[in-house]
Parts: structure tokens; C-alpha cells; sequence
């Protein structure tokens, strides 16, 4: 079974490199207007998609980039699945939308097989911090955990909701550690903004949602979820160097398109996708972002969701999480 490190492996430096190629695109863009669809409100994700896209005229001489926000990014979704398999109406998702949310969800609209992987874009982790609640001598995730164990009142973590990945990793960490771990959701980022003003705890959040927090020093990052260690915040350990290598998840950022698209289109798109990764343009974009270049070629891309698909139901079956409508 293929695993997110194999891919990580064989596929660093795939975006930028002659390991792989992607096929060349068309001489002639498609000659109408092309949608790129994005669940939720403007953000992190419309402004990734915003920027690849910017760099993909040879794919479309119009590319339109639509913010549909609701039901936690699955309207986006349906809609995608249900448009023309013409290549005009793309989605741009996390890949937890392919791989949580059929375990998560008792009534989805949708399953990952309505719809073809075309390529991930970039992807980026996720940190734990802590906050004033916490003494400033825990600074590390053992710390941490010895204080959670000695303060089990005190022992809560936000994310950005239930049923999230940042939410069952919470969950995982409490479970492996042997203390009891209570989330507390959140809309938005507001788990962050209590964890500075001591409310509760800790937070497990997205990059680009902490890092000015951390360089500022309003927030303490004890560990990130990445593979290896962020190139933004050298300094903070991998949950893996940290003893919890079962915590280890990245957010990746991808492109789908309706499951009975013609090659040829998807061929084209992928083509596009890759030559905008890379241009400096996206690159630079990217960093400010705070997320990373990273493509999969399209076969290891679906073996990945497979894979990444039975983990989460895995997991999301040991937290004894009951799905939700």
C-alpha cells in the first residue's frame, strides 16, 4: 500500500524537475471561459487557486476563479461532480475532502470515485501551539504532555471544528500519551485567538493560520505535522522527533475535475498545472503563503487518496467519532 511517505519520497522535487514529466500542452488554449471552484470563503485556498491559475493560460484563455462556500466546502464539491466532464468546471480542495469527509459524513452527495485527481499543488502542516494558559517553561511536546497529565482540567486543544483531521490527530495525541485531550471547536480561526488570550490551552492549526503568532512569539509551536521540518519555522520539531510519528498529516491543496473527463482534457490541465509550478511567479506566491510547492504525478496521486482514505477511516472509527449530517 503506498503511503504518504513513499509519496513524499518519490516525489520530491517531481514539480520542478525532470523526474517527472508532465504531457505537453496544446499550442492553442481552450477557446471558452473555464470555472475553478473553491468551498469556502476567501482565504488560504481561493488565493492558491488564484495564483496557479493565474499561471495557466495555456489551459484557458479565461480562467475564473468562484468562491462557494457552505456546508464545510461540500457544496463546492457537488457542484463540480455534477457539471459537464468538458474540463470548464474544476474543483480546487484540500485532499481531505476525498479522503475524511466519506467517513465523517453520514449523507454525502458524493464519493472520490465521481471525480479524477489531476494534481496536488502544494501542500503545508499543521502546528500545535500553546499559549499563556501554559507555563513558559513547557516548550516542548513532552512538556507538555506531563503537564497535561499533571492538569487534566486544563488539558484542551481547539481546531477549526469536529470531525476535522486536526481534530482526531488532537485526539490520537491524547490517546497515545494517556491523558484525556478535550477539543474544543471552532469556526474560522478563533481557536487561535483564545489560545493567545489564555481561554483554553493549546491549538492545532494550519500554518498559514499560526506562523505570524509563533515568529511573533504569541504563541509557542511545540511540534509540526510535517514530514520533515517546516521551512518557515526551522527551529520547531517534527511530531516524529517528538515521539509521535503516528501524528505525522500535511494539508494538501489539489485539482480534481469530473470522473468521465476525457484524457485528453485532463492531459491538458495536468500540463498547465505544472509548467505554472514552475514559474517564479507561484513559487514566490507560495512562500508568502506559507505553503510549499508539491506535486504528485496523477497515478501515485490516486494511489495516495486510497491510501490516505483507509487511514482516516481507521482513525476516525478508533476516536469513536460518529458521523454527522
Amino acid at each position: 500500500m503506498i503511503t504518504r511517505r513513499d509519496v513524499l519520497t518519490a516525489s520530491a522535487g517531481i514539480a520542478i524537475s525532470a523526474a517527472y514529466r508532465a504531457p505537453r500542452a496544446l499550442a492553442q488554449p481552450l477557446a471558452r471561459t473555464v470555472h475553478i471552484l473553491t468551498g469556502f470563503s476567501p482565504g488560504l485556498q481561493d488565493a492558491l487557486a488564484r495564483l496557479v491559475a493565474g499561471q495557466m493560460s495555456d489551459y484557458a484563455e479565461t480562467i475564473v476563479v468562484e468562491n462557494r462556500p457552505g456546508a464545510a466546502g461540500r457544496i463546492a464539491v457537488e457542484a463540480v461532480k455534477n457539471a459537464d466532464a468538458d474540463g470548464s468546471v474544476i474543483l480546487f480542495a484540500p485532499l481531505g475532502f476525498m479522503t475524511l469527509f466519506p467517513h465523517v459524513y453520514k449523507t454525502l452527495r458524493y464519493q472520490p470515485r465521481d471525480f479524477t485527481p489531476v494534481s496536488t499543488v502544494a501542500s503545508a502542516p499543521a502546528f500545535l501551539t500553546v499559549g499563556p494558559k501554559v507555563p513558559s517553561e513547557v516548550t516542548t511536546l513532552a512538556d507538555f504532555v506531563v503537564w497535561c497529565r499533571a492538569n487534566p482540567k486544563l488539558a484542551t486543544y481547539g481546531t477549526t471544528g469536529a470531525g476535522t483531521t486536526l481534530h482526531f490527530l488532537g485526539t490520537m495525541l491524547g490517546r497515545s500519551a494517556g491523558f484525556d485531550f478535550l477539543h474544543v471547536p471552532y469556526q474560522g480561526n478563533g481557536a487561535i485567538q483564545d489560545v493567545v488570550k489564555g481561554v483554553i490551552a493549546a491549538a492545532a492549526m494550519p500554518i498559514g493560520t499560526s506562523l505570524g503568532l509563533i515568529q511573533s512569539g504569541d504563541l509557542r509551536a511545540l511540534a509540526t505535522t510535517g514530514p520533515r521540518r517546516s521551512t518557515f519555522v526551522q527551529a520547531v520539531p517534527t511530531v516524529q522527533e517528538a515521539g509521535y510519528p503516528s501524528l505525522e498529516d500535511l494539508t494538501w491543496f489539489a485539482f480534481f475535475v469530473p470522473a468521465k473527463t476525457p484524457a485528453s482534457i485532463v492531459d491538458k490541465l495536468n500540463a498547465a498545472i505544472q509548467a505554472a509550478l514552475r514559474t517564479d511567479e507561484v513559487r514566490a506566491g507560495m512562500a508568502k503563503l506559507a505553503v510549499e510547492p508539491d506535486a504528485i504525478a496523477m497515478g501515485d496521486f490516486a494511489r495516495l487518496i486510497a491510501s490516505e482514505s483507509d487511514r482516516w477511516k481507521a482513525i476516525v472509527e478508533a476516536t469513536g467519532f460518529v458521523p454527522t449530517d
